[in-house]
Parts: C-alpha cells; sequence; structure tokens
C-alpha cells in the first residue's frame, strides 16, 4: 500500500475503573476462547495462548498442526500499526502488495490473494483496507485450510478476533496528529448493563495525508457490540459496524531497466484528483453459544455484509525512454470499477468433549450456508490528448472520458456455498495427539454478462481432508506432521467473472504438506519452526501488463522453512520475531511463463523480522526492531527486480507520573531508501523515509 499516515504527534487517553485494577485481569476472549484480554491499567502481552481459529475449538496453540503467527492488540499499539500491510510485515513467509492502491492483497507461501480475509472466522472477502481499530488481535495461518474456512486460502488466511463486551467497565479515548496535517480519533468504551449485560463501543475517525504528494486521506468507523448472559449457560452477542473509506488511489511509481524508477519517491504518476477509492461497509453480527451440558456445546455466528465499493485511478502502465528528440516519458493508463457486493453466512458447530474407550477428544461437526450477491461494471478511460506524460513532470490534470469497452467487465453474479464438516481431535495419551478433519463443500456461482445477456453456471462439489499428528515428547514442545488441501473456484477468488473456458475448468487445487515444531523454552515465551512444500495446479496470476486482468500459470510449488518467536522472554521483554526462506516458482509452460521456471512474484528468498519491547524499570521502556527481506520480483514476467532492504525501527515509552505514560516511535530509522512492495512491473510502491510518532496515555 503506497498510502502511508505518519503521525509525529499522537495523545492517547484512557479511562479504567481503579476497583477493577486489582481483581480483574482476565475476560473472556472476543471470539469466545479463554484468551486473556486486558482490560485495566495494566499491559496485555504479545501473542495467544490458546484460540479457536486453527480448529473451530478451543486449541493451545501448541496443539495447532499448522504454522500460525498472532499479532495482539498490545502489539499494535507499540509499533502502531494501522493496516493488514503493516501487520504483514512482521509474519514470517508473508508479503503486502500494494492493491492497485485500493485494497489489501495479500502473498502467502507465494500465492496472492485480495480474498483470504476472515472477521471471528467468518468470510469478509471484498477488496478493501481494513482498520484495526476494533482488533483484539490479528491471526494470520499459513498453509492451505479449506476444512475451517472454505474455498480459497490456499496460501493461508488472515482473521481479525474483534472486541466483544468484558461486562466490565473500560475507557479509552485517543487523538493523533501528524506532520503532514492528518489526524485520528479512536475511542473504546465498555459499559456493564447490569450484572448480565454489557455495551462495547469502538470507534474511529481519521484524515491523514502522505509522503507521496496528493495522497490523501478520510475514514471512519463506529462498532457497538452487546453481550448478554441469558442464564448461566447461554451467552448472544449483536454487533453492528459501519465504516467508510475514501482515499487516493496511489499506484506508484514504474519501472525502468529492470528496476524501480529512482528519484521519484515523492511524486505522483497521473492525476491524484481523479484517483480515488470509496468504500462503504455496513456488517451485522449475531452469535449465541449454548453450553448443553457437560462437555456438550452449540454455537452460531450469521453475518450480514453490504459492501459499497468504487474505485477510479489514472496510473503509469509503462516507461517510455528518451528517442531522438523525445524525452524520457511515462505511458498512462485510465479506468474505474464498481463492485458492490452483499455477503450472508451463518456458521453453525456443535462440539463435544468427551472420553471414549478412555480416549479423550474433541468432535466438531458443523454446516454453513453463504450467499453472496455481487454487481461489478467497469469503465476503460480515454485521454482528451496524449496519455504520454514527461518524467519532468508526471503529475497532471487530465482531461478523461470514461466508457465501458468491448472487454470491460459488466456483470452480476449470484454464489451460493452449503458445507458440512466434522473434526475429531484425538488424545492418545499425553504424548500422542491426532487431528483429522474433512469438509463438504457445495459451491454454486451464476453470472449473468449484461454486456451481452449471457449466462454462465457453475458447480463444484468438492471434499477438503486435513490431518495432523503431534507428538509431545516434554510438556513444552510439541513436533507435528501434518496435511491439508483447499480449492479455488474457476473464476477466481472474487468470482468476477465467467465465460465460456472458464466455466469449463476445474478448480485450482492446493496440497500443502508441513512438518513443524512448537516449544515454550521458558513460560510465555513461544518458538516455532516449519518445514513445507505447497503445489498449486491450474494455477492463475495476475497479468504483468498491470491491467487487472487474469493469466494462466500452469503450476505452482512453493517450499520454505518459517521460523518464528513469539510472546515475553521475562516479564519485561515481550518480543515478536519471524524468518523464512521460500522458494516458489512457476513448473509449467504457459504464455506468462515461457520458460516454465519463472519466480512467483513478491517472494523473497530471506525474509526477516524483529520487534522487542524491554520495560527496563516500572517507568521506562524502550522498543528496537528491522524488517528485513532480499531481492523478489514485481511480476510473474520475473522482467523487473524489487530490490531487498532493511528497515530499523524504534520507540520509547515513559511513564511521566502515575496514570501517564508518553511513548514515542521512530520508524525507519536510518532514512533507508527502499521499495516496499509492487503490484505489477509498473505500479511500484516507494518506502516511506523516516517517520516520528509520539503518544501520551493517561490511566485513571
Amino acid at each position: 500500500m503506497i498510502f502511508r499516515t505518519v503521525s509525529v504527534l499522537a495523545i492517547a487517553v484512557s479511562f479504567s475503573c481503579p476497583a477493577l485494577a486489582a481483581d480483574m485481569a482476565v475476560a473472556e476472549a472476543a471470539d469466545g476462547s479463554a484468551d486473556p484480554i486486558i482490560v485495566t491499567g495494566q499491559r496485555g502481552e504479545y501473542g495467544v495462548q490458546s484460540t479457536r481459529t486453527g480448529t473451530k475449538t478451543d486449541t493451545d496453540v501448541r496443539n495447532i498442526p499448522q504454522a500460525m503467527t498472532v499479532i495482539s492488540e498490545s502489539q499494535i499499539e507499540d509499533q502502531a500499526l494501522r493496516s493488514i500491510a503493516d501487520i504483514l510485515n512482521y509474519v514470517p513467509g508473508a508479503m503486502p502488495g500494494t492493491g492497485e492502491g485500493n485494497r489489501d492483497q495479500i502473498t502467502l507461501r507465494g500465492n496472492n490473494s485480495t480474498a483470504d480475509f476472515f472477521v471471528d472466522g467468518i468470510r469478509d472477502d471484498v477488496q478493501y483496507f481494513r482498520d484495526l481499530y476494533n482488533s483484539d488481535r490479528v491471526e494470520i495461518l499459513r498453509g492451505p485450510n479449506a476444512m475451517i474456512f472454505g474455498r480459497g486460502g490456499g496460501g493461508g488466511v488472515v482473521n481479525r478476533v474483534t472486541k466483544r463486551s468484558s461486562l466490565n467497565p473500560y475507557r479509552e479515548f485517543a487523538i493523533s496528529g501528524d506532520s503532514e496535517g492528518g489526524y485520528r480519533l479512536t475511542e473504546d468504551v465498555d459499559q456493564p448493563l447490569g450484572s448480565s449485560a454489557g455495551l462495547r463501543v469502538n470507534g474511529m475517525y481519521e484524515n491523514g495525508e502522505s509522503f507521496r504528494k496528493g495522497a490523501e486521506l478520510e475514514r471512519y468507523a463506529v462498532n457497538p457490540t452487546a453481550g448478554i448472559l441469558v442464564g448461566p449457560d447461554t451467552r448472544v452477542n449483536l454487533s453492528y459496524e459501519y465504516a467508510h473509506d475514501r482515499r487516493t488511489t496511489d499506484r506508484g511509481v514504474p519501472s525502468d531497466s529492470g528496476l524501480p524508477l529512482e528519484g521519484f519517491d515523492t511524486v505522483f504518476f497521473g492525476d491524484p484528483d481523479q484517483s480515488f477509492a470509496r468504500v462503504n461497509v455496513q456488517l451485522g453480527t449475531f452469535a449465541v453459544e449454548h453450553q448443553l451440558g457437560e462437555g456438550l456445546s452449540v454455537r452460531n455466528r450469521t453475518v450480514y455484509g453490504s459492501y459499497d465499493k468504487f474505485y477510479q485511478n489514472i496510473y503509469p502502465s509503462l516507461l517510455l525512454a528518451a528517442a531522438g528528440p523525445n524525452p524520457a516519458r511515462a505511458r498512462l493508463g485510465a479506468y474505474n470499477s464498481e463492485n458492490d457486493r452483499n455477503n450472508l453466512f451463518s456458521q453453525t458447530d456443535l462440539v463435544w468433549e468427551n472420553s471414549l474407550g478412555g480416549i479423550d477428544q474433541t468432535l466438531l461437526f458443523g454446516f454453513e450456508l453463504g450467499r453472496q450477491k455481487s454487481r461489478n461494471r467497469r469503465l476503460s478511460g480515454t485521454f482528451a490528448g496524449s496519455n504520454e506524460v514527461p518524467l519532468t513532470d508526471p503529475t497532471i490534470d487530465a482531461i478523461v472520458t470514461f466508457a465501458p469497452a468491448a472487454s470491460d467487465a459488466n456483470v452480476r453474479t449470484k454464489a451460493q456455498v452449503a458445507a458440512l464438516y466434522v473434526q475429531d481431535q484425538i488424545r492418545l495419551s499425553p504424548m500422542f495427539e491426532i487431528v483429522a478433519g474433512l469438509r463438504f463443500d457445495r459451491f454454486e456461482l451464476n453470472v449473468t454478462n449484461l454486456n451481452n445477456g449471457r449466462e454462465f453456471i457453475r458447480k463444484d462439489e468438492v471434499f477438503s481432508p486435513r490431518i495432523g499428528l503431534i507428538a509431545k515428547p516434554m510438556p513444552n514442545l510439541s513436533l507435528y506432521a501434518s496435511y491439508g488441501r483447499s480449492y479455488l473456484p474457476s473464476s477466481g477468488d472474487q468470482f468476477g467473472n465467467l465465460d465460456a473456458i472458464s466455466a469449463t475448468l476445474k478448480p485450482e487445487k492446493f496440497d500443502n504438506y508441513e512438518i513443524g515444531a512448537k516449544w515454550e523454552p521458558t513460560e510465555g515465551l513461544l518458538a516455532t519452526a516449519a518445514l513445507y512444500q505447497l503445489d498449486r495446479t491450474n494455477t492463475r496470476a495476475p497479468n504483468p501488463d498491470g491491467s487487472g486482468t487474469i493469466v494462466l500459470t500452469g503450476a505452482q510449488r512453493s517450499r520454505g522453512l518459517e521460523l518464528g518467536l513469539e510472546r515475553s522472554l521475562t516479564n519485561r521483554w515481550q518480543v515478536a520475531a519471524g524468518y523464512a526462506w521460500q522458494k516458489a516458482e512457476v513448473r509449467r509452460v504457459t504464455s506468462a511463463c515461457l520458460s516454465g521456471a519463472c519466480e512467483v512474484p513478491l517472494v523473497p528468498r530471506h525474509q526477516f523480522s524483529l520487534w522487542n519491547r524491554y520495560d527496563v524499570n516500572p517507568d521506562l521502556g524502550v522498543g528496537l526492531g528491522v524488517i528485513a527481506r532480499t531481492k523478489s520480483f514485481t511480476s510473474i514476467s520475473n522482467q523487473v527486480e524489487l530490490p531487498g532492504y532493511a528497515r530499523f525501527d524504534g520507540a520509547i515509552f515513559y511513564e511521566l507520573v502515575p496514570g501517564v505514560e508518553g511513548q514515542l516511535n521512530v520508524e525507519n530509522i536510518f532514512g533507508a531508501d527502499y521499495f516496499a512492495t509492487a503490484h505489477s512491473d509498473n505500479n511500484i510502491a516507494p518506502g516511506a523515509p523516516t517517520t516520528l510518532r509520539a503518544t501520551l496515555r493517561f490511566t485513571l
């Protein structure tokens, strides 16, 4: 993502009930598991001990046979993280993309996606930028896991766990400002309503600018959530979220002779006034959990989402070298796209903790029903004059007419899913466990091409298995081996179109083989290692020309090693670290990869991240971190290289007086000149220069 709000002054004000400080340290987690949520002045820890995300049951992270990274709210606050892209910088095997300047886009284990996002385990697949204002934590699982999440997720998924009422009082308000003239307001109020109900309201407003000239942002959101205890065995949660985001669509700089164009880090290519993305999101959630008896519970989560999305961009599509009397210049392209979608999903799980034949196990039975209706219309832009601009002045005030071209999408789609799944976590002994599951999905897609009236229907019925074997030679060490499979329908992760050819294609298939270890060398510290091979067949990739179309790339294989370290070394020292060695390559000749051995874009061979917070004494804490990665390619063409880089960050935390803490963050301490990511060969994102953020927190 090109846009980066840079805070130089931030003031955070938090209020908590002093009476609860001594006896209220842990409340039920946002997703219902027993994870700690700190609701007093006491700081929360990095990472998480247990979660439902990887298995749909309350499971210790050590017993989930899959690589997983958790970024907690405390880490988000300490590093002032604001986006999914910020989060992914600290996840081994993950890379953010620019998403054409209008959406979150991720590459996990060499697999690119705009749709593998979830909120509390429910699909959130529309193309937009997600804010973290109401997130308790963000969990990134790597490797296919359709048994839990359904279609897609071939390289992994990003799941946001949202805050919910703890039924105890909590207050936090924040205001922030930046050197570009922007500011951000947030609030988090948790108010009990009697002894058996509570209301929690999270809100956010941000108005910001960027080091990229002409790039601006305005967004706001509110999320009230009610929690109601209906007797001792039942809890109901009701939630509504409204979010608005409008920002400049900045697609970065073009390439020059196989590398990003240097010297234009702050320069906008195109017309910033006519390049913008706007989205309005409304999410309504009903969730209920009921304890039927000892060891037996049932829960349901039903979510309705309405997404109203529009974006328009005038962007660099090619750099033209100087030739004779003609100076070097950039060729521009233009189009806009309207994407509206309504989602309705309902998941019901029955969990049975039992002991049969002397063997403890956790049985999961569940089903999911979903419907998604979408409307997608694209218009191509035609310039009144030339679409070539000199490099001396590539920011223009253009006259552009947007009208449908023959190849522009104009479709209405309806997707329906019905799924059944079963999983058993069998604890054969204190040393051995088995996790085995199988999911059946029936996915039907109906696409009407409104340009010609043609209708295409595709139905897929697929089984997604999962099995993991866990050995625990010591109580604090888990070794595992696992296999998982996922599918992606032939219409792609946004199922935006079908034609006579794609309607006949089988879904893409992802098979992941993984061995790993999860070790707690000291209490509170988790070290992880994963070695994997992920095979993808009938692969598709974004067209290297940046047109937004998709090309077939045959077969793909990703291999890698991922190492992680998170939580706390001591009660004063918290850490989040990761390293990945990975190789992802196309293994079959296609029109996009004539050699048959192209490397997959945005997959650096080596990737490293580290963040520490150390509290020197009760008043003073310091933070230090680094993000480093080696070179990669900007597209499947392998014609343009994204250079490697290293960026250092730091922070100081100081309690000025009891209840008042100051915080200063410095990003890119040494002013590294780098390119953070890309979308194509000529849409490359410059990294932000040295950035300061300051924070004051008041705790009463």
